[in-house]
């Protein structure tokens, strides 16, 4: 993409450099449309002024390893993380990996050196969210290449480098949902539906899925959810407390990115419950706490959640385990499957409503 609000186009005259010390080179199978991905593509999220390459939730094989990395070699299959933990930052250190100094990569849309690897030109371009996927090859730390079984289907299991592990990791890592508790997820997209079943997956009582789009109410159903709500003819908050006997849900999760469903969702829980902000609003868009001192003695948390708080290294490993067992789905995430050619489709898809997850075959 030249500049923000420009359709995507394909080129096939962009360099990218070889794995450095510690850097491996993936070719690039498939990638999954993320909201992330439709925020920058239509300015939401700004970027400096330079050609980007957007996709972040991808699969691929191994092509080349740089000095340093003994791990993974060339053939191996991956999933891709756009937040590969350093391992020996602050937060690395604390275990909040997810918060590892090189996940400032996701706003520089760089390398956690400051590069991106790419050029065209002789220009830069930029790793949009950090990783670039949407391309036949990425260059990426070698802890951002989690390598999995050969026998696994690529175009299936790359949906677990980003919906799976934010939305099941908002619930069990962030949250740390206990068996029993009521919840109220925001949003059916990609993340809310991932959300939906980790909120399943924990033993949740009751699951009440929020979303405009009647496919999807339809989809959280299928995946998990007790009750869904249509927020243009339903109050949601009104619905939260008939189904919790009048107290509150004990968890909120707001999903889609809305700055106005994180004060639905404080409005929601319980004292003592917990709101999750999961989405990523507009940069300008605020949080409003309109009496500060009846957040005060209610004792309700707000808190943020990067990438399901999850250490990738573990996580994606864990949400295999949980697919294979039965416990998660990720085929039917899958609403619709796109050549590299038809991205823009897949992006207004995503704009519109349309399905839950998009994965582009890319080379």
């Amino acid at each position: 993409m030249e500049a923000p609000g420009q359709a995507l186009k394909i080129v096939d005259d962009v360099q990218i450099i070889e794995p450095r010390v510690g850097e491996v080179r993936v070719n690039v199978k498939y990638c999954g449309l993320c909201h992330s991905d439709l925020s920058i593509a239509n300015g939401t999220m700004p970027f400096e002024g330079e050609p980007i390459i957007l996709g972040h939730e991808a699969a691929g094989i191994v092509e080349s390893v740089g000095l340093g990395v003994t791990h993974l070699l060339p053939g191996d299959h991956v999933v891709l993380t756009p937040t590969p933990p350093c391992g020996q930052c602050y937060y690395c250190q604390r275990e909040q990996h997810s918060l590892c100094d090189n996940t400032m990569s996701i706003m520089t849309n760089s390398l956690p050196d400051g590069e991106t690897g790419l050029s065209r030109g002789g220009k830069r371009v930029m790793r949009g969210v950090g990783l670039a996927a949407l391309a036949e090859f990425v260059v990426t730390p070698a802890t951002g290449a989690i390598k999995i079984d050969k026998d696994l289907p690529l175009d299936t299991v790359c949906v677990i480098g980003c919906a799976l592990q934010t939305g099941v990791g908002a619930v069990l890592n962030t949250a740390k949902v206990e068996a029993g508790a009521s919840v109220l997820i925001m949003g059916a997209g990609g993340i809310g539906i991932a959300a939906t079943q980790g909120a399943r997956v924990a033993g949740a009582a009751t699951i009440l899925v929020s979303d405009p789009v009647a496919e999807r109410r339809a989809a959280a159903l299928e995946f998990g959810a007790t009750q869904v709500i249509d927020p243009a003819n339903q109050d949601v908050m009104e619905q939260c407390f008939e189904c919790s006997g009048g107290i509150g849900m004990d968890y909120a999760f707001e999903t889609a990115g809305v700055s106005s469903l994180i004060d639905t969702g404080l409005n929601s829980i319980r004292r003592g419950g917990k709101m999750v902000c999961v989405g990523a609003p507009p940069l300008e868009d605020p949080i409003h706490i309109p009496c500060a001192v009846l957040f005060v003695v209610s004792e309700k948390s707000l808190c943020g959640c990067m990438l399901g708080s999850s250490n990738s290294l573990y996580e994606i490993p864990r949400l295999l385990r949980l697919w294979k067992e039965g416990r998660l789905k990720l085929e039917e995430m899958i609403t619709r499957r796109r050549p590299l050619e038809e991205v823009n489709q897949g992006l207004d898809d995503l704009g519109k409503g349309r399905g839950i997850r998009t994965v582009l075959e890319i080379s």
